[in-house]
């Protein structure tokens, strides 16, 4: 009994080094700047547009290899990625909207014309 109890003691005694001593991971906690921080979301927003279908067909008829365009531009150092999104952002997006809204409006005001529609009452058809 005696041993037992010494045993039981060292045993304790062991346990308690080894959970002492056991190294749990260090947590760093630093500040990042807004600057990072914008950085880091622009990176993942010129990766992730590699993701889209549109652009992986668009790059496909274009003989570019989508994975190979991704890693490429995950290499790419902050300025670059800055330039690349700015040149995204000032790409016009629907500038033609007008265009094509206008085009429609002709297209129907000649197939009124030619009878072939009536959308506008004050279109007179031009076989009568």
């Amino acid at each position: 009994m005696k041993y037992s109890l010494q045993i039981k003691r060292l045993f304790a005694a062991f346990l308690s080094v080894l959970l002492l001593s056991a190294t749990v991971g260090q947590a760093q906690a630093g500040m990042i700047t807004n600057q990072q921080i914008v950085q880091q979301l622009d990176r993942q927003h010129a990766v992730a547009l590699f993701d889209r279908a549109d652009v992986q067909n668009q790059l496909s008829a274009l003989g570019v290899d989508a994975e190979l365009a991704k890693s490429r531009v995950a290499a790419m150092s902050d300025a670059e990625i800055n330039q690349l999104n700015q040149h995204l952002a000032d790409q016009p997006a629907g500038q033609d909207v007008l265009g094509l809204a206008f085009m429609v409006f002709v297209v129907l005001v000649i197939t009124d014309m030619l009878g072939a529609t009536d959308v506008f009452p004050f279109v007179k058809n031009i076989n009568r």
